[in-house]
């Protein structure tokens, strides 16, 4: 069985994972903590995940740090649900994507 993730809500921007991780040992060895960042600008998205070396941490994490505040900011904290599986963006197979046209909202007069 795979080990249960939480889900690190209503992070700041400063963020890092080592700063994360470090929040998180006060509860139990971490196996990992990443925040998660925008593909493009690298930014965090606010949110991570933390992943405890033994889950009998988990509630315990749970329990002891939801709401309590990491770099200035109140943290949700909960068990991560599975993710979901999604379309793909630009996955243009299934009517997704741009649909030609007459170059947008410009209305040709017709006189």
């Amino acid at each position: 069985m795979a080990t249960q993730n939480l889900f690190i809500g209503s992070l700041a921007f400063a963020t890092t994972d080592d700063s994360l991780r470090a929040h998180f040992e006060q509860v139990g060895p971490v196996a990992s903590a990443r925040v998660v960042t925008d593909r493009d600008s690298g930014r965090s998205k606010g949110f991570g995940f933390v992943e405890f070396e033994n889950e009998d941490d988990n509630q315990k994490a749970i329990d002891q740090l939801n709401g309590k505040e990491l770099d200035g900011r109140a943290i949700n904290v909960s068990v991560a649900r599975p993710r979901e599986e999604r379309p793909r963006r630009d996955d243009n197979r299934n009517g997704g994507g741009h649909r030609g046209g007459n170059g947008g909202s410009f209305r040709q007069r017709s006189w």
